[in-house]
């Protein structure tokens, strides 16, 4: 069935179309209203094909205070009660697209002209603006015709200059942007020329001085642009004059200053330039030096030939280099002061102290400077101020401001500077004054009763003598008449309660308004009250109070009319509530909730969680509704709740909504789980083997805590462990107890775990790490062994024992032992904790003799227990006999057979052999040896010569030594088998028979005889 406010529906686009045509045509809009109408077809009160413009907001239409998320439950949205102020929703829209805003202005340029003709310079504009600006462009104050001239060229206001020249472009550049809002100027722009001219062709003439006297040498640079790097070549390039306490290339000038002329200085001077942007460079022609003939020059006092000015302006931030520098017979000596302060201390003094040079400069470096040149005769010194100036910075800007026609504009711009900077005004690009209703003072604007005509591009200026800002901003001075987004609107009251019906319009000036039901005007009295914001409130409303309300606005440029119908409808009723509950963690619960309400009402449900609106989609899948029932009157919601957390404890609503009212019931929903962590575990007392330690209680989650438990970790634990308490158990009611049975001086953290019938919580948070005290030792050395090692020594190994058990500093081992069958015991201590053995070296004890060892543990509280008593043999010595029985015998040309007999077994026995081999014609050492890999008796040695003698020996050997060596023996390998094959190889078939021959093969002296072919 359709709805029964089609027709209503209807009737409202009808309206709002004739009044709007009735408010156009009654009073003229101003230009800047017409202007915004153009610009922004959405702030038309008609939408496209001239239907009501309409904004949406969640699930109700028409605007009105935003509603929580209904969608859950709802059946169909339901009608808006409420207007959204149209003026302010057409503010940020409007501010974002009138005005003109620079997105790029010119900057300063330095171009580099070139010699192949590509002398193009681009100038850069482009600005923001609606509609579209248009750009036009000053050079030096001088309105540019691109139009009339070729070279020049406009792209999306960027200034190109064709074939740009130094004579006839240089100078300032300024854009400006221009729509039918308003015109706004960008700031200044120089553009400057990269070059450097050619010195004069003409010859210089010579210069000629006595020695140790000073001179100076002239550059005159050529006509260039911008700076350029001075130096001076010596006779031929690229020789270059290396400067030092006595001579300079000032970097001002251009000069070389030589403060006391040598006889090496003797030669050609030719002045080199260098233009840093185009790195082009020139010579100058030479200039001799000579010497005169007519005596030395004596001694006599400096004098100053370069020095930095006497006033001297410097930017904040640049790097300022002061010169000075002095002729002088002996070479002067530059030092530096600040007269009133320091020297900075990022300053640098460079070039033998001529230049003092100072990076990012900043206010406090001003000052006067004084440098001072001496030597034996005499000295002289400089003054000079350097003062630091600061362009304008912006403190404060004004912004884009939106004004009613004939309300108050005041607007502000601060900046700082140094010198102090000024302001001026400018509106669409023209100066502005004080007169009439404008007032200029300084940064501060106001303009009194503002027209439609105020409307345009303001800039604020600010400069000082070093460089000037630009801030914009725009002006619209609204003028319309008033606009209702919608004209007839339904409102839905309760029976009995206060409702309230909004009138808002779009109107500049504010419109006034006025509400009526009737022909009657409305009144306020006790149940009818207006309110400031427009709106008509009745209090208890009746079904007396049903029908139509009409809400008028009115202002100089015209009217509009809003209506409200009013219905007055039964109030809703929670007839089943959710019912507070006890659940465990885990468990699942239903909260059940249904209303009555009148059928024609549209009614949406929603769950809230601790006042927070329940989200479905991201709650973990713990929450969903199982079912909605809808009778004649009435609705149910059930809320089911799977697998409960902790968390999910706390207050559930169930809220019904309708247009008119909501209605709403509440049950707690008491979660019963493990403890929560209790508070922060701290230590009271500690001993060298137990924590006294406290905490608070947490939370027992509805079920009371039975008992805790202590967990502490250390360096030497993987995590965290379950220690001893006392008491044994710690029950639930106690918040403290001793952790026992710890080590000594080992650092611990400490927590605290709470359990109940229902599980183990979460563990407090850890205590800050604490040492137990120290102890005497506990743990002695495990693993006691040894053995092997050299002659005469005993060698006694144990595994370290753990720090975790050396209980205090100071730790260390005590090694005993005697020989078996002694009575007294040697002790010697081994004072590194990491030590695993210990070496004991007598010349006079046999090899293998039987010791008694025990190891114990100190620290510096005292000595701790030994290992138990154990049997370790001193070391064997090397072998003390000869193999025996040595043979020899070769088995080819290259390789002999060694064969021998072991001695007999015995203190000293080998654990391997090592053979010797030398040719019969080399002495032994240039021969080689090769060992067994266990107690071999046999060797086969192979890479041999063939038909060569050998000599060989056999020695025993073990981890002492080396013994003694066999009786040499030789050998003789076999001369090498014939290299030739058989020739003449002939196969002969006959029938199944195949015969082969050949030509005996005939062996070499050097070869063995042939015994047979295969």
């Amino acid at each position: 069935m359709g709805s029964p406010w089609q027709p209503l529906l209807l009737f409202s686009a009808i309206t709002v179309v004739s009044d709007v045509a009735l408010a156009v045509g009654v009073r003229p809009i101003s230009y800047a209203a017409l202007l915004r109408m153009k610009a922004d077809s959405s702030s038309s009160p008609l939408g496209p094909r001239g239907r009501p413009q309409q904004h949406h907001g969640g699930q109700h239409h028409g605007g009105g205070p935003a509603l929580p998320d209904w969608s859950v439950f709802a059946s169909h949205p339901h009608p808006a009660m409420n207007l959204p102020d149209p003026q302010e929703d057409h503010t940020s829209q409007e501010s974002q697209e009138l005005g003109l805003v620079f997105i790029r202005e010119p900057e300063d340029v330095i171009f580099p002209l070139s010699g192949d003709g590509n002398n193009n310079v681009v100038m850069h504009c482009e600005a923001r603006g609606n509609p579209p600006p248009t750009y036009s462009w000053y050079v030096n104050g001088t309105k540019l015709d691109v139009e009339a001239h070729l070279r020049y060229k406009l792209i999306h206001g960027h200034l190109v200059v064709a074939n740009a020249s130094q004579s006839v472009d240089s100078g300032k550049y300024q854009c400006r942007a221009h729509n039918a809002f308003g015109a706004a100027l960008s700031r200044d722009a120089l553009l400057q020329f990269a070059y450097l001219a050619d010195f004069s062709k003409k010859s210089r003439g010579g210069v000629s001085v006595r020695e140790g006297q000073g001179v100076v040498l002239m550059c005159s640079p050529p006509p260039h642009s911008p700076e350029i790097i001075y130096s001076w070549v010596f006779n031929h390039f690229p020789s270059l004059v290396a400067e030092d306490s006595r001579r300079l290339v000032s970097q001002v000038t251009g000069n070389l200053y030589v403060s006391k002329v040598q006889p090496s200085d003797v030669g050609s001077y030719i002045c080199l330039l260098k233009n840093t942007l185009t790195n082009a460079r020139v010579l100058s022609p030479p200039t001799p030096l000579t010497l005169r003939t007519d005596g030395v020059m004596g001694e006599y006092e400096p004098k100053l030939e370069v020095t930095f000015p006497s006033s001297l302006s410097a930017a904040k931030g640049v790097t300022v280099t002061l010169e000075c520098f002095a002729l002088g017979n002996p070479v002067p000596t530059i030092t530096w002061r600040k007269l009133n302060g320091n020297i900075p201390k990022k300053a640098r003094l460079r070039k033998s102290q001529a230049l003092l040079e100072i990076p990012d400069i900043q206010l406090e470096d001003s000052g006067t400077y004084e440098c001072k040149a001496d030597n034996p005769r005499g000295g002289v010194t400089f003054k000079g101020l350097l003062q630091v100036y600061a362009s304008p910075e912006w403190v404060k800007k004004m912004e884009d401001r939106r004004v009613d026609s004939g309300e108050t504009l005041q607007w502000e711009c601060k900046a700082t500077g140094r010198p102090r900077p000024t302001y001026r005004w400018l509106r669409n690009a023209l100066p502005l004054t004080s007169q009439g209703r404008i007032e200029v003072v300084n940064g501060q604007l106001t303009i009194h009763q503002v027209q439609p005509a105020d409307s345009g591009v303001y800039q604020c200026v600010v400069e000082n003598t070093h460089a000037a800002l630009y801030a914009n901003a725009a002006l619209t001075v609204l003028a319309s008449p008033p606009v209702f987004l919608a004209n007839a609107v339904r409102v839905m009251a309760t029976l009995g309660k206060d409702v309230s019906m909004e009138c808002k319009a779009r109107a500049s000036p504010r419109a006034r308004m006025t509400w009526q039901r009737g022909e009657r005007r409305i009144q306020p009295s006790r149940r009818f009250l207006l309110q400031r914001n427009n709106t008509l409130k009745i209090v208890n409303a009746s079904r007396a109070d049903e029908g139509e309300y009409v809400c008028r606005a009115e202002n100089q440029l015209g009217w509009a009319e809003m209506s409200a119908i009013l219905w007055v409808k039964e109030a809703m009723r929670v007839e089943v509530s959710p019912s507070s509950v006890e659940v465990t963690v885990g468990e699942s619960v239903v909260l059940s909730c249904k209303v009555s309400h009148h059928t024609s009402m549209d009614l949406t449900f929603l769950w809230t969680f601790n006042q927070q609106p329940i989200t479905f989609k991201q709650a973990g899948g713990h929450f969903d509704y199982i079912h909605t029932v809808r009778a004649e009157h009435t609705s149910t919601v059930d809320l089911m709740i799977r697998s409960i957390l902790l968390m999910h404890a706390g207050k559930y609503a169930c809220k019904a909504h309708t247009s008119a009212e909501t209605v709403a019931a509440e049950a707690e929903l008491l979660v019963r789980g493990p403890p929560g962590p209790p508070g922060v575990a701290i230590v009271e007392e500690i001993s060298a083997t137990s924590a006294s330690l406290s905490w608070r209680r947490g939370l027992d989650n509805h079920s009371p805590i039975s008992t805790y438990q202590l967990q502490a970790r250390s360096p030497f634990s993987m995590g965290w462990h379950s220690v001893q308490t006392d008491p044994e158990s710690v029950t639930g009611d106690l918040e403290a107890a001793m952790a026992v049975q710890l080590n000594p001086w080992v650092e611990y953290q400490f927590r605290v775990v709470a359990s109940n019938a229902i599980g183990t919580g979460d563990p407090s948070a850890p205590s800050r790490g604490v040492r137990t005290k120290e102890a005497v030792p506990s743990v002695a050395p495990a693993k006691v062994s040894g053995g092997n090692g050299r002659r005469h020594e005993l060698v006694i190994s144990w595994e370290p024992v753990s720090e975790e058990f050396q209980n205090g500093e100071g730790f260390g081992y005590i090694v005993a032992f005697r020989a078996n069958g002694s009575r007294g015991w040697k002790e010697k201590m081994v004072t590194c904790a990491d030590s695993a053995s210990y070496k004991y070296r007598d010349e006079t004890f046999p090899p293998l003799t039987a010791f008694q060892v025990k190891v114990g543990v100190y620290n510096n509280k005292g000595d701790g227990p030994f290992s138990q008593v154990v049997i370790i043999h001193s070391a064997e010595g090397e072998p003390r006999e000869a193999p025996s029985d040595v043979k020899a015998s070769a088995i080819s040309s290259s390789q002999i057979k060694v064969t021998w007999t072991p001695p007999h077994p015995g203190p000293g026995r080998p654990r391997g052999f090592e053979v010797s081999s030398w040719k019969d014609t080399e002495k032994e050492e240039s021969g080689w040896k090769q060992r067994t890999l266990k107690n071999e008796t046999s060797m086969v040695l192979g890479g041999l010569e063939g038909n060569t003698g050998y000599f060989i020996r056999v020695r025993g050997f073990n981890n002492i030594g080396q013994g003694p060596a066999s009786d040499t023996i030789s050998a003789h390998t076999t001369k090498a088998p014939p290299l030739q094959p058989p020739s003449n190889l002939l196969w002969i078939q006959e029938g199944n028979n195949v015969s082969l021959s050949w030509d005996p093969v005939k062996a070499k002296d050097n070869e063995s005889e042939v015994i047979g072919c295969y």
